[in-house]
């Protein structure tokens, strides 16, 4: 299988338009799989690097006694 790779603006319609010249580059017939990638929410995204700034600052203090455990 041989990758063909575009950029498509949604509209809520339940089909996708494919450019032109993606579409002359389509066998007439056979099979195809389609990977539908989708940009992600800019406020998730950074939510989630929030998060993972958080997750890996270092432990607090308190939480020292820990570190003697084995």
């Amino acid at each position: 299988m041989s990758p063909i790779q575009f950029e498509t603006e949604l509209r809520g319609e339940p089909a996708l338009v494919l450019p032109p010249e993606v579409f002359a580059q389509l066998p007439k017939s056979g099979r195809a799989k389609v990977l539908v990638l989708v940009e992600d929410d800019p406020e998730d995204e950074a939510w989630r690097r929030a998060s993972y700034e958080q997750f890996m600052k270092d432990d607090s203090p308190e939480d020292a006694v820990y570190d003697a455990y084995p």
